[in-house]
Order: structure tokens, then C-alpha cells, then sequence
């Protein structure tokens, strides 16, 4: 009896402990400094007071909802390049993988590589398996948590993300008016 209320004492704890580490809306975005498939490294640093940025992590590269999810983000970039934002997709593949998977499936937006996984465990994304759970993150201008969506349709992914930015009242970018001929 004694061991079965103990073993339920550390279950508790730990779920608690789980809980406590979780990245929630209103926390500081933790910090992080990522080389992507562009062949550029980003940081949170470089967009505080600048912009908005969303960072989709995923768990593994040419994996196929993975796959579908970065095609929907190549392929419908029009629906995020209208918000004032920077987006990105990233997993704890190495560099080469993911600048590999990027021309696979015509990415036009950088794939951070997250390879020691530790910004992956800093965004509480990081599964007990090793691999990022499929979360998307959104951080405001401020270098806030805006939301955690937990619940992503890799085929509607694009579609979901610009939704969500319309919900979260991210600016969208000015248009500039077409010239026509006279």
C-alpha cells in the first residue's frame, strides 16, 4: 500500500514538474541562435522590437508529415508573407539534412537546425523520444509567446498559421499598388 501511494506521490510530481516547465502565453520566448538552410544564422535577438515570428517545429526531415507540412509552407507562402512576420520551420536534424529536405520540397523560407536539441528543449517542444513534437510557436514583436499551438494538420498548415496571425491581430504588410499602363 505504501509503495503504490508513494509511486503515485512521484507520478504527481513529475507530471507537476512537466507542467511547470511548459512554455505558456505571456512568457519570454526563450533565446536561441540557429544556422538554416539559407545558410544564415538567426536569433531572437535580431527581431525583438522588429518583427513577429512564428517557428514551426516538426519532428524529422523527409519524414512524410513533415514533408506535407513544409510543401503547404512553401506552397502557400502568399497567405504568410502578407503578415509582418519571419517564419521559419525547425527540427533537431543536422544542417545538411535540413538544407537537403529544404530543396526537396522547394522551401522558400529557412529550416533552422537545432542538432544539441537544446532550443528545442527550451520551447518545451522537445519529446522524451529525442525528436520536436509538431508545435507551432508564435512570438510577438516583444519577444513574447503569443501562443503555443499544439494541434497542427500538417496539409493545412499554412492556411492555419495565417488564421491564427489574423486572430493574434499581427499587422499585415502594406501592399503597394500595382502600376497599369496608360
Amino acid at each position: 500500500m505504501i509503495a503504490a501511494i508513494s509511486n503515485i506521490t512521484v507520478i504527481a510530481l513529475l507530471i507537476l514538474s512537466l507542467t511547470a516547465w511548459s512554455l505558456d502565453v505571456g512568457d519570454s520566448a526563450p533565446d536561441f541562435s540557429l544556422q538554416a538552410s539559407d545558410g544564415k544564422t538567426y536569433s531572437l535577438q535580431q527581431f525583438i522590437g522588429k518583427q513577429a515570428i512564428v517557428i514551426a517545429w516538426y519532428p524529422k526531415a523527409f519524414t512524410k508529415g513533415c514533408t506535407i507540412e513544409c510543401k503547404s509552407l512553401a506552397q502557400n507562402s502568399h497567405l504568410l508573407k502578407q503578415y509582418d512576420i519571419t517564419y521559419f520551420m525547425a527540427s533537431v536534424d543536422a544542417l545538411e539534412k535540413n538544407i537537403a529536405f529544404a530543396e526537396s520540397t522547394a522551401a522558400n523560407f529557412p529550416l533552422l537546425s537545432d542538432p544539441t536539441k537544446q532550443v528545442a528543449k527550451a520551447y518545451d517542444v522537445l519529446a522524451f523520444y529525442g525528436y520536436p513534437k509538431r508545435h507551432t510557436i508564435y512570438i510577438g514583436k516583444q519577444g513574447n509567446i503569443l501562443m503555443v499551438d499544439r494541434n497542427i494538420n500538417a496539409e493545412t498548415s499554412a492556411q492555419d498559421i495565417a488564421a491564427n496571425l489574423e486572430q493574434l491581430g499581427i499587422p499585415q504588410v502594406a501592399q503597394t499598388p500595382e502600376l497599369t499602363s496608360p
